[in-house]
């Protein structure tokens, strides 16, 4: 790994914020898409053109194939698939982009159980101010979030943890050729999934009455999010260090709630907006405080 000066150079944050636009942006996107296509044949669509074509040119990684299968069903059935569910209509785009990101706490849940990590007291207060913005979000009725919504992406959530602890055993590797190996594993269970809970007439229908806008949204998921978003945070990630890098994606949900307030017009309350600084305050303070520490420390 190339040895990187503190902060990123102007361009490699530019690309850093793109690839955080193009992450937050996709919940508007993924709301355009389930508009015609049923979610779960949304989400296989998703991960058969992650796989193809680029597994025609990028080696599948040197780990076991119970892990790329596991990282697979996690992400795909688990995640996207839920995910895509509860935005049919259980969830605003902003909202779900802000409340999926609960996963940072179950990852560090799964790594107390599993690793017998103890959680640092920085990251349990950090859990609680983010699950006050969470709670705030059920107890408003408005449509903005339905209990099914809410469950369903908490859901998600825990399947990306799951999915996070699974790529941590598999060590260092290149995580476009991960996630585009893996997502082989993703589309069997979609498509189960799919023709039981939608079923064929249903997905038949959704196909035939795509448009444009609908085709745009299914490119946007492999093209912008895993080739363009994978292969350069992949690639910024072996020039800097993680912590110039990762603490970037807390923009994700800002761009998530800021594109849909800007393209679908979803309105900012200010309970919505409360449970937003609390939800991002538990964030910044779980992936910044470490820094920050180190910095009063020296």
């Amino acid at each position: 790994m190339t040895a990187a000066r503190p902060g990123l150079p102007l361009l490699h944050l530019l690309l850093a914020l793109a690839v955080t636009a193009v992450w937050g942006s996709n919940f508007v996107v993924i709301k355009f898409g389930v508009e015609h296509l049923p979610p779960l044949t949304l989400a296989f669509l998703r991960f058969a053109l992650a796989f193809f074509p680029l597994a025609l040119v990028l080696p599948r990684p040197r780990v076991p194939w119970r892990n790329l299968a596991a990282y697979g069903v996690l992400i795909g059935a688990g995640q996207f698939g839920l995910l895509f569910t509860a935005m049919r209509a259980d969830i605003t785009p902003g909202l779900a982009s802000l409340v999926v990101q609960a996963q940072a706490f179950f990852t560090i849940g799964l790594a107390a159980w599993l690793s017998k990590e103890r959680p640092a007291a920085y990251q349990l207060g950090a859990l609680l101010l983010a699950s006050a913005g969470i709670v705030i979000i059920a107890l408003h009725t408005d449509g903005s979030a339905t209990p099914l919504g809410l469950v369903l992406v908490l859901g998600a959530a825990g399947g990306w943890a799951g999915g996070n602890m699974v790529s941590r055993a598999a060590g260092p590797v290149n995580m476009l050729a991960y996630v585009v190996w893996s997502s082989l594993f993703a589309l069997p269970p979609l498509l189960g999934f799919a023709l039981v809970l939608e079923g064929w007439p249903r997905i038949a229908a959704g196909i035939a009455s795509a448009d444009r806008v609908t085709w745009a949204a299914v490119l946007w998921q492999s093209v912008g999010n895993t080739m363009f978003g994978y292969g350069v945070w992949g690639w910024l990630l072996a020039r800097h260090p993680a912590s110039s890098v990762a603490p970037l994606s807390l923009l994700v949900p800002v761009f998530g709630l800021g594109t849909s307030a800007l393209v679908l017009g979803e309105p900012l309350q200010t309970w919505k907006l409360t449970a937003f600084a609390l939800v991002m305050a538990g964030l910044a303070l779980g992936v910044l405080w470490p820094r920050i520490k180190g910095l009063l420390a020296s």
